[in-house]
């Protein structure tokens, strides 16, 4: 703003105004004085000055001052913040194999290839890959991307009438975000304690330690040793004694463990600062979090390999057992993990595609991206035997009493592994560092998710200064309280119990069939098919999923506790109430659209708000995109 003598000495002049004329002729005459000063229109503040000077007070001079520069208008609404875009491919990427590659990859596919036959179990695994992975995979991808709308309102565009799947897949979502990072917790809580020279769950020397606690016996020949009764391992007394503290049961929750709530807070204050700018910071944070695991777990894999009796646990993780096709459970577990590591029917990968630029090519991308994940898979299952065929070969045990699945593989088997080795403090830090940032960018994706799809439904609301930053916030400390209920005494029965109902195979299953039906039978071949080939991909999983569906209904095996504790009734009521949370949500909302809306069923599910072009500019057919770049 320029300011010169003259104008210093007209501003008092203009001041007197404000006690001798209109307070409305006042407030024009000082918007008009600050635009003319801020333009060096200095003339313009003559005569303006001079007008007020002649005493024209009336209504008449608001006019006239207007018609003298124009006035600056105040703006009655904030302006809407943008959505936002990946910089590049690349974040999107990363982005992606940051939610799909996580703690299933380590802990989940090397146990059930061990425990379903071994090399066999790939048989399965991968007709489960093509013809329901990679398909639905790719339709979550390019539905985001199509419609530039997170997981509710991309539905709302492409038919109505299935919007309760995407109030399904976020009931998922926010239950998966409240004990997803109980891993996390737990994981931070076993780093902190891998910062000593000895580790702590390497000898019974401890105030946490009963007297049934033997510590672990290496290989000698020369010594007949039998454990006594009723005998436990350091480190099952850490993980249960001084970790958890653990109960009798769920119906003795206890009191909370505060360790492991600060525990808990930690993990949430970083989930909350990588995504709380949206796409501008998840995308540079990833470049960390989604490629350090691969360097930690190329660093266990050298290790593993190269100890005694990696070979061992190697031959026991590929043996291929082909009896073991006949089992129904083989097939279900190869399709629920395809399910599970996939991140399929979560929401994520359509939040996370719908910030592509529209005409990517993300068909080559999800091909990618699915390959690498179940490439990682099958790495990570080297390095994770050949430490437990070690565990084993020092013990002089079968592999199948270290073998474990889960937090027991994480928690339990791992860390007595890491104990034997040669600067196992060193190990265990790698070991869980790696741990923390798999469930990381895993966790903070599916909060990402759950804040797209809320600020898509209401941009007007969160998509001003700060709204969408406070939101987070407010998911995040609720997501926070809740998990603290897996962090008492009892908690661990509850966080078995979200996780075996709330996020199962089941619920999953039960949304791929309705995503597939809704877009392959319900939107429409001819309109899908001229933006994508995803309908062509779909063709072999209908009858998959149908099949795949009846056989999980089928073979319903109640949950236990360490194949020990039986839940009561209560227990298995809350389960179900938590898994038909989401399912419920596909055929009331079915239901509430087809009374509420008059017309036929097309009709119903023709009408779409503004078609699929809406808020965003999404190109449609009969509307061509504008940017080709």
């Amino acid at each position: 703003m320029e300011w010169n003598n003259n104008s210093n000495r007209q501003v008092p002049r203009l001041l007197t105004c404000y006690f001798t004329f209109e307070i409305k002729t006042c407030v024009y005459a000082s918007l008009h004085v600050a635009t003319c000063l801020e333009n060096s229109q200095t003339h313009s503040v003559f005569l303006l000055l001079d007008i007020v000077k002649a005493g024209l007070s009336n209504g008449k001079n608001s006019s006239r001052l207007k018609d003298l520069v124009p006035v600056p208008q105040l703006q009655s609404e904030e302006k809407l913040q943008e959505r936002g875009q990946w910089s590049n491919k690349l974040e999107f990427i990363l982005s992606v194999m940051g939610s799909i590659i996580g703690l299933g990859n380590m802990w989940r596919f090397p146990y059930l290839c061990y425990k379903n036959g071994g090399g066999a179990f790939l048989i399965p695994y991968l007709i489960f890959l093509f013809t329901c992975g990679i398909p639905v995979f790719f339709l979550e991808t390019a539905l985001g991307q199509y419609t530039s709308e997170g997981g509710i309102t991309c539905w709302r565009k492409i038919s109505p009438l299935f919007e309760g799947l995407g109030y399904g897949t976020q009931i998922i979502v926010a239950l998966l975000n409240s004990y997803y990072i109980v891993v996390l917790a737990w994981g931070i809580f076993y780093l902190s304690f891998s910062f000593s020279w000895k580790l702590p769950w390497s000898s019974c020397n401890n105030t946490w330690n009963t007297e049934n606690c033997v510590e672990f016996q290496r290989r000698n020949y020369s010594v007949n040793y039998t454990l006594p009764e009723n005998s436990t391992s350091p480190v099952i007394e850490f993980w249960e004694r001084r970790a958890l503290r653990l109960s009798s049961g769920i119906d003795h929750m206890g009191s909370l463990n505060w360790d492991l709530a600060f525990c808990l807070a930690i993990a949430w204050v970083m989930c909350y600062f990588c995504i709380w700018k949206g796409v501008k910071s998840t995308g540079k944070v990833v470049y960390f979090t989604a490629t350090f695991p691969y360097l930690m777990l190329i660093v266990l894999l050298i290790r593993g390999v190269t100890l005694p009796g990696a070979d061992l646990g190697i031959k026991f993780y590929l043996y291929p057992d082909l009896s073991r096709l006949a089992d129904p459970q083989v097939w279900m577990d190869a399709g629920t993990q395809i399910f599970f590591s996939y991140a399929i029917c979560l929401g994520s990968l359509i939040a996370l595609g719908s910030y592509n630029k529209y005409n990517n090519n993300c068909y080559k991308d999800c091909l990618a991206l699915c390959f690498l994940n179940s490439g990682t898979s099958f790495v990570a299952g080297f390095a994770i035997f050949s430490i437990l065929g070690f565990m084993a070969y020092e013990q002089d045990v079968p592999i199948s009493e270290v073998a474990e699945s889960g937090p027991g593989l994480a928690f339990i088997a791992y860390p007595r592994a890491v104990a034997m080795m040669p600067f196992s403090s060193l190990w265990a830090v790698f070991f869980f560092i790696m741990i923390i940032l798999l469930g990381l960018d895993s966790q903070f994706v599916c909060v990402e998710s759950l804040t797209t799809a809320m600020v898509d439904m209401y941009p007007e609301v969160f998509r001003r200064k700060n709204r969408r930053e406070l939101f987070l916030a407010l998911v995040a400390f609720i997501s926070f309280l809740m998990g603290l209920v897996m962090l008492m005494e009892g908690g661990l029965y509850v966080f078995q119990l979200m996780d075996y109902y709330a996020a199962s195979g089941m619920c999953l299953l039960f949304m791929a069939i309705f995503e597939t039906v809704s877009i392959a039978w319900v939107y429409g071949e001819l309109e899908y098919n001229s933006t994508t080939t995803t309908k062509n991909l779909m063709e072999p999983l209908k009858p998959l999923c149908y099949k795949s569906s009846g056989a999980d209904c089928f073979i319903y095996t109640p949950l236990k506790y360490n194949n020990e504790y039986v839940y009561p009734w209560w227990g298995y009521v809350i389960g179900w109430l938590l898994a038909l949370a989401s399912m419920v949500c596909i055929p009331f909302w079915i239901i509430y659209k087809l009374s509420t809306t008059e017309g036929t069923f097309t009709e119903v599910n023709l009408d779409r708000t503004g078609g699929v072009q809406n808020t965003h500019g999404s190109p449609t057919k009969s509307n061509p995109p504008q940017n080709q770049t």
